[in-house]
């Protein structure tokens, strides 16, 4: 059982580092599937933020010398679905866990892929300038 979970282990920390090369190829690969490239963008969409948080909550850790960086994520996650659920509760008078769920996601594909570039230029330029 340790081999497979290890072997997990390194995928995912294989596909997170360029989490561009998984999004091309979930992209192209479903859309060539079923023809249908909004659908395609979506699933690639909703695989790389999940590498994303990964690599973004890893930067964050190194670049800051602590171990937050999942959490804080997580944390920014919940209280934007709990802000969503009640504007969603204040207008409708009831609240679509599933819709509030996605939409907290995809706003996280978007939030994570510049917190990636922003912190991997921060850690690039660390360690070039850092003699």
């Amino acid at each position: 059982m340790g081999i497979i979970w290890e072997s997990i282990k390194h995928f995912y920390a294989y596909m997170a580092v360029i989490p561009v090369i998984p999004f091309l190829l979930i992209y192209f690969g479903y859309g060539a599937i079923i023809q249908d490239r909004k659908k395609a963008f979506r699933l690639a969409m909703d695989v790389t933020t999940a590498l994303l948080i990964g690599c973004v909550a890893v930067l964050l850790d190194s670049l800051f010398h602590n171990s937050f960086g999942l959490y804080g994520i997580l944390l920014f996650m919940l209280i934007g679905g709990g802000l969503l659920g009640n504007a969603q509760f204040r207008k409708r008078g009831s609240v679509n866990v599933k819709r509030i769920f996605r939409a907290v996601w995809r706003l996280g594909f978007f939030t994570m892929s510049m917190l990636y570039l922003l912190l991997m230029f921060i850690a690039i330029g660390q360690s070039i300038f850092s003699i």
